[in-house]
C-alpha cells in the first residue's frame, strides 16, 4: 500500500472522512435524525448563545453527538461484520456504544439546560 504525506495525505484523509459521513447519512437512521437536530441547534446556539465559550460549549456538545455517533455506527458495522447470530459480547460491544451516544445526547441537553437557565 502506497503511503502518502503532506497534502496528499491530508486530502486524501479528507476524501476517506467526507465517504464516512456519506455512508453514515446513507445507511444510520439515527445519523439522519442527528444532522436534522443539527440544523436547528447549531444556528440556535450562535443565536441563543450570550458569548463565545457559551456558543462553542453547545456547538461542541452538538458535534459532540455526530463523533460518538460514528464511533458507535463504526462499531455496530465491525460487529455485524463478524457475524450476524447472537453472541453476549457482541451484544454487549452494541449497547456500550449505544450507552456512549446516549451519554453524549445527555451532556449535550444539559449544556444547553445550563447555559440558556443559567
Amino acid at each position: 500500500m502506497e503511503k502518502y504525506t503532506g497534502l496528499t495525505h491530508f486530502f486524501k484523509a479528507a476524501k476517506y472522512s467526507m465517504q464516512g459521513l456519506k455512508a453514515a447519512f446513507k445507511h444510520e437512521a439515527a445519523f439522519r435524525h442527528e444532522v436534522g437536530a443539527a440544523i436547528i441547534l447549531l444556528p440556535l446556539a450562535f443565536w441563543l448563545g450570550k458569548t463565545k465559550i457559551e456558543i462553542a460549549l453547545m456547538v461542541a456538545s452538538v458535534l459532540m453527538v455526530f463523533a460518538v455517533e460514528l464511533l458507535n455506527s463504526g462499531l455496530e458495522a465491525i460487529v455485524d461484520r463478524v457475524g450476524k447470530e447472537y453472541h453476549e459480547l457482541s451484544g454487549r460491544a452494541k449497547d456500550l456504544g449505544s450507552a456512549a451516544v446516549f451519554i453524549a445526547m445527555v451532556t449535550c441537553g444539559l449544556v444547553w439546560l445550563i447555559i440558556l437557565l443559567g
